[in-house]
């Protein structure tokens, strides 16, 4: 960039970990081979570690795991103000999250989505929108970039953290700083965690039977793990209709990405001024998603298969989680104050009203 000396410059570009030009590039003069992968090796170690220590705690003291990762990371972001760290923790957070949003593919069939149901997902459309509006109403309250609402209204409404990650890498660091960035992530996974050991118990308490709770509980809960936890919490049954409203939502990743970028544009593409036709281009991971959508629609797997690519998403998605916390500049975080929680609690908020009263239409319904 005009004006800014080189190291400026590779330290403006290490933190932004989904543009397509990367720290290692910028610093490779021309004319040289390829420095060696083992550059990568203390990023690598640093986030393993880490997610290791994230995924032990989240077992023994039943704490989601993305918000262990979170949280950990962010507690050692210190250790990652060596340069060395670099280079791996970025290739993580980037390659991680693109690998494991793609393999959520082998979750989802175009038949389970038709088993939603036409009416059931139609007011599931309209809780989604109404949601990504009160992020973005809720960013416009209280004094956030629009940025921030789209992220926050996006991520509540889709899928969490995945959902966060992906709406991320069409917005950019240069339209939305990773400090706020960080602590979206944080509040939807608080958020998150809150709601599952919550909802099934407002179910019961206003006298949800299993296919209502299931509903509830799969159109509100935002990461994909909590909404199912929260659902067999419930019921067996309400577990099955918890998992498939979910998994509807988490469908409607690809044409929320679609729909994000040709409203703003695509991140290092020139924002809302692109040409029409690079904005409808999707990122390859999306489409990626959708491509193993439709393979996992068309081939029958065997039974193991789709819990053993989900625990690899899940650990790739951890990864890029805490690589992305590891990275994050806490003290600008402490700057931004409790107002940029503001947009995922309005988000979170009007999942969950509008969810509860579906439900209870549709207790209406079977009764």
């Amino acid at each position: 960039m005009a004006g800014m000396k080189p190291s400026d410059e590779r330290n403006f570009y290490a933190g932004d970990l989904y543009g397509e030009l990367s720290l290692s590039e910028m610093e490779q003069p021309q004319g040289h081979e390829p420095r060696s992968p083992r550059r990568f090796l203390p990023g690598l170690v640093l986030v393993a570690v880490t997610s290791l220590a994230a995924a032990w705690l989240s077992d023994h003291y039943g704490m989601p795991m993305i918000l262990m990762g979170l949280l950990l990371g962010l507690a050692l972001s210190f250790a990652a103000g060596e340069e060395v760290t670099h280079p791996g923790l970025d290739i993580v957070a980037r390659e991680g999250l693109r690998i494991g949003i793609v393999l959520l593919g082998f979750q989802i069939t175009f038949g389970q989505i038709a088993a939603v149901g036409l009416g059931a997902f139609g007011l599931l459309l309209a809780i989604m929108a109404a949601t990504f509006a009160a992020g973005l109403a809720g960013a416009r309250m209280w004094g956030q970039s629009r940025y921030a609402g789209i992220l926050a209204g996006g991520a509540t409404a889709i899928c969490g953290a995945s959902a966060s990650l992906a709406l991320y890498a069409v917005i950019g660091r240069e339209r939305l700083d990773q400090a706020q960035f960080a602590m979206n992530l944080v509040a939807v996974a608080l958020a998150s965690a809150f709601a599952m050991a919550v909802y099934p118990v407002i179910a019961a308490q206003v006298g949800l039977d299993d296919r209502a709770a299931g509903f509830l509980i799969g159109a509100s809960i935002h990461d994909v793990a909590q909404a199912i936890g929260g659902g067999y919490s419930f019921s067996d049954s309400a577990g099955r209709e918890a998992t498939i409203v979910k998994l509807a939502r988490v469908t409607l990743l690809a044409p929320a990405v679609l729909l994000v970028s040709l409203w703003i544009g695509r991140a290092g593409e020139g924002g809302a001024r692109a040409t029409p036709l690079r904005r409808l281009a999707l990122p390859w991971f999306i489409v990626g998603f959708l491509a193993l959508v439709a393979l996992n629609s068309a081939v029958a797997f065997p039974a193991d298969f789709a819990p053993g690519a989900l625990s690899v998403s899940k650990g790739l998605l951890l990864l890029a989680v805490t690589a992305t916390a590891l990275r994050s500049r806490t003290d600008l975080m402490r700057t931004l104050g409790w107002r940029a929680f503001m947009p995922v609690a309005c988000a979170t908020l009007a999942s969950f009203s509008l969810s509860i009263a579906f439900a209870m239409l549709l207790v209406g319904d079977s009764s």
